[in-house]
């Protein structure tokens, strides 16, 4: 051989060493797909305990694990198509978190891929998976109580509207399995305290305004948010409308009341995409979702200010206040 042949053979193979080491390390990092109904800002706090799961397995983005993002932007009919890019990309694990939608594009784009969810609904009654203490298939997550709620949360209205007969229920019409779940529960309740119940729907920002305008056109008395990611990433907007319209309003999330809202009841978001963060990393070791049972996020929190129950007119009663996990003044 040549010492030039020699030179140039060596050169390439020295070149190719960097290139050969580098595929090698890239296929051994994990990749986890994370599908979510919102954007990146406004789903950071969850995405932040999502990490935060991740890391109590010794994962941490960008050292020893890569996430794949795909972000509906608040348009459930891009979910199939989103999914099906992450299916295609070969992911690990598959982070559908949020909403029933998100899970349901997830398990309709692969049977064998381990999908991790985050709900706040009944997985069982939506369909994805057969039970929480035996999930079977390729599914598991974390629902939280949510949906449940919305009778405890018209019973606190009660409290600070003991005069009111009508109320108005806001729900997400493209998240239907919550929408009537929601719908059903707060009617049953509403008939045992002597409420009449109007139903709103919203699904885009320009939504918003008429709902609150039909609720101040039907005399409803109160209004209740439904539990729903859309909504959930709006809650100044909710709040300010509240106020504008001089409608006491409850929601979920504690969120809520910090950004001008009356009262909230429910668990935050952050648990269960905490728990799906730690399912996926559990996942990553080796697990399999079928040997994982559903979790529940519990941690059930309510928060009234009584700053906006002031300017609404309203007292709150001390029996509530006694019972509220916080109260803004």
């Amino acid at each position: 051989m040549k010492r030039r042949d020699f030179i140039t053979l060596v050169g390439g193979a020295a070149a190719a060493w960097p290139l050969a080491a580098g595929a090698e390390q890239s296929a051994t990092v994990p990749v986890i797909g994370y599908l979510d109904s919102g954007s990146a800002d406004t789903s950071a706090g969850d995405l932040a305990a999502f990490r935060d799961g991740l890391g109590a397995n010794g994962y941490e983005e960008g050292r020893n694990v890569a996430i794949e993002y795909r972000w509906g932007e608040d348009r459930n009919d891009r979910l199939p198509e989103l999914a099906a890019e992450l299916v295609r990309r070969r992911v690990a694990v598959l982070a559908a978190l949020g909403t029933v939608p998100v899970a349901l594009a997830a398990k309709a784009a692969t049977a064998t891929i381990p999908i991790v969810f985050a709900i706040g609904a009944d997985p069982v009654a939506a369909g994805l998976v057969t039970s929480l203490s035996r999930p079977g298939g390729n599914l598991t997550g974390a629902t939280r109580l949510s949906v449940e709620l919305a009778p405890k949360r018209l019973e606190a209205l009660r409290e600070v509207l003991p005069k009111a007969t009508t109320v108005a229920l806001l729900v997400n019409p493209t998240d239907p399995v919550v929408a009537e779940a929601q719908s059903k529960d707060l009617d049953a309740a509403a008939r045992r305290l002597g409420f009449k119940v109007g139903v709103l729907h919203a699904s885009t920002d320009s939504d918003l305004e008429p709902a609150f305008l039909s609720t101040v056109q039907m005399k409803a008395d109160a209004l209740v948010i439904g539990v729903n990611a859309f909504f959930g990433r709006r809650l100044k907007q909710f709040a300010a409308l509240a106020l504008r319209h001089a409608v006491p309003a409850i929601y979920s999330l504690p969120e809520f009341v910090a950004a001008g809202g009356l009262m909230s009841y429910g668990v935050s978001t952050s648990e269960s995409h905490r728990i799906g963060g730690d399912y996926t990393g559990r996942i990553l070791k080796g697990e399999k979702p079928s040997d994982l049972p559903v979790q529940q996020a519990t941690k059930l929190k309510m928060v009234i200010s009584l700053k906006t129950a002031k300017a609404l007119g309203l007292t709150v009663p001390d029996s509530l206040l006694a019972r509220a996990d916080e109260v803004i003044e």
